[in-house]
């Protein structure tokens, strides 16, 4: 609006000269003016001349003040902004050199922008300037302006001035309110009288609205650069979190705990250490050789109640560890002479935060693991102390079968077969849990040599007969004449064929149809059993090979089993480096299929 008035302004100004110049000219013309009317109209053009040009220069200053204006407010960059500022004011006044000058949080100082008259930034070795000038504007709050420092009586003795060659300075307070934040500073060190009171009103009128632009864009970078830094660390967490649930080791997750927390803070060397049901702290994880000593406890009083990491010193770092309001361990971190910076505490903590629970779980791991590890040596401990009697009782039901205590009646010849029958279930049940127990402790080991399937299949089927028969189901194979050996435990591989043989004789109703397959596939030889029976569901499907799991439908548990073999099955296929895997459809029957690989 100021700049459309003073256009008007010239306008108007304009054409009255033109006016009045038209009419001096008609009089002289005609004879009808004499000299000093002349004159008095000379001056008159003149002072509308001079009122012309200054609205003019001021319509320019104006325009310029409103692009710089526009400038500030198009970008939140604050190297961009101050630059662009400092530019756009060397245009303006005409300026060898411009600097725009920030106080930071401690009151000093800082060349935030320094530019030439080619828009280019000025080399460290020519930020020559009237310090003094630059004091004395930030304390009074008041412009200052000189239009030749080296006779200027104010600042002609001072050694910046006639050492620097200093001559047209102006500099503005920058200030947000009543609170100052800098200050722009332009010099002309060659040439006098370059800047005017005009100049110095409309800077000074600038200098406001730039404080706010300026602030705007400092306080942007700042929370832009606590942002960045957030995302930086908030990564940073997530690759950790990523790396310290990739292993239940706990000895791993207190090396890596402390190896992040000693990189992420710059420490020199620290320890982690992990308290005890009595409370006392037994290290895990040290570096550099550098234990967490009594001493330096006793003397930072650490109790297991602390909260919030403790600074001793600036350079002494302990962080608790905590999990549910109790704290479980503790993280200690050295510098050499340096001090922790809040920001490398606060990190500390955090990840002190994300290591306790995967310290948790690692605990928890191994507990499990160690009951887990006790359960299974009890129950082969029991399975080993079973046999015996069972052997006892077997020997002694055999002994009575043949007659050498005498006969028997009908009654009590049924009386001990019913006797041997248990005796062998529960001699396969004794079997299944020593074999489940040396799988889980590794304890299981496999004598592998070349071996035929068919040998190992016939086994399986001669010890399967007698059930299949008595169902009167079909048996169908498909054996391909040039099966290669396999690399197999013979021993293992009949166990393995004579429980898939067993499981469809099972579930395969009378007059069923079990089909044994067998071929090569790739680099390994595939073999099959498949039957018609009842068939798997696929909520059946996703436990059928965990430990002790039977199905909960009736034609099944009208079945004895353990829920055992199937569990075993998969155990020893896979200890050949071999896979097992089914396809079934409840109600229509099942397929079993495992590989071994070809003996090489």
């Amino acid at each position: 609006m100021g700049s459309n008035n003073a256009l008007t302004a010239a306008s108007t100004s304009s054409a009255a000269l033109q006016g009045s110049m038209q009419a001096v000219v008609q009089a002289l013309e005609n004879g009808t003016i004499d000299p000093e009317q002349v004159i008095c109209r000379i001056l008159d053009w003149q002072q509308t001349i001079g009122e012309v040009g200054d609205s003019g220069a001021q319509d320019a200053e104006l325009g310029a003040l409103y692009e710089i204006s526009r400038a500030l407010n198009a970008s939140l960059d604050l190297d961009d902004t101050l630059n662009q500022v400092v530019d756009s004011l060397i245009q303006l006044t005409g300026a060898e050199r411009g600097f725009l000058m920030l106080l930071d949080d401690d009151g000093n100082l800082d060349i935030s922008a320094a530019r030439n008259f080619d828009q280019e930034n000025i080399a460290p070795t020519d930020l020559d300037l009237s310090t003094t000038i630059v004091r004395n504007t930030l304390a009074s709050g008041e412009p200052v302006m000189t239009t030749n420092a080296q006779v200027d009586p104010r600042f002609a003795d001072q050694e910046s001035i006639v050492g620097y060659n200093l001559r047209s300075i102006v500099c503005v307070p920058m200030q947000i309110r009543d609170h100052k934040i800098g200050a722009l500073y332009l010099d002309n060190r060659i040439q006098e009288g370059v800047f005017s009171q005009n100049e110095m009103r409309v800077l000074t009128a600038f200098a406001n609205q730039a404080a706010g632009a300026i602030e705007n864009a400092r306080l942007y970078t700042t929370t832009d650069q606590a942002l960045a830094a957030r995302l930086v660390e908030l990564t940073a967490l997530q690759q950790i979190d990523r790396e310290l649930n990739a292993s239940l080791d706990s000895d791993r997750v207190m090396d890596l705990t402390l190896t992040h927390a000693i990189h992420a803070t710059d420490a020199t060397c620290g320890s982690l250490s992990i308290l005890d049901q009595a409370g006392k702290l037994h290290e895990i994880a040290s570096s550099n050789g550098q234990s967490l000593v009594p001493g330096e406890l006793a003397e930072i009083e650490f109790n297991c109640d602390t909260r919030e990491p403790i600074v001793v010193g600036g350079s002494r770092l302990l962080v608790p560890i905590r999990l549910e309001n109790r704290t479980i361990g503790l993280l200690y971190l050295k510098r050499a002479g340096q001090a922790f910076a809040p920001d490398d505490i606060q990190f500390a903590s955090r990840l002190a935060d994300h290591a306790a629970v995967a310290i948790q779980n690692s605990r928890l791991y191994e507990a499990v693991h160690e009951a887990n590890r006790a359960k299974s040596e009890f129950v082969s401990f029991i399975a080993h102390e079973l046999r015996t009697p069972m052997t006892s009782i077997r020997g002694y039901a055999d002994l009575l079968r043949k007659g050498i205590g005498g006969g028997l009646s009908d009654m009590q010849g049924q009386f001990v077969d019913t006797v041997i029958s248990n005796v062998d279930r529960m001699q396969n049940l004794v079997s299944d849990l020593q074999d489940v127990s040396r799988i889980e402790t590794g304890r299981l080991s496999l004598d592998c040599r070349a071996t035929a399937l068919q040998t190992a299949l016939d086994a399986a089927i001669r010890l399967n007969k007698a059930q299949i028969e008595a169902r009167h189901q079909e048996l169908v194979l498909d054996i391909a004449g040039d099966l290669p050996l396999a690399t197999a435990d013979p021993s293992r591989l009949e166990q393995i064929l004579i429980n898939l043989l067993s499981n469809a004789n099972k579930y395969t109703p009378e007059g069923g149809r079990i089909e044994i397959a067998a071929a090569v596939e790739d680099d390994s030889i595939r073999c099959s059993v498949t039957d018609n029976g009842l068939g798997i569901s696929e909520a059946d499907q996703k436990q059928l090979f965990t430990k002790y799991f039977r199905s909960d439908s009736r034609a099944v548990r009208e079945m004895p089993g353990t829920g055992l073999g199937l569990c075993i099955v998969k155990s020893l296929v896979e200890l050949h480096g071999g896979r097992l895997s089914l396809e079934s459809t409840l109600g229509k029957g099942s397929c079993f299929s495992f590989t071994l690989p070809i003996a090489g």
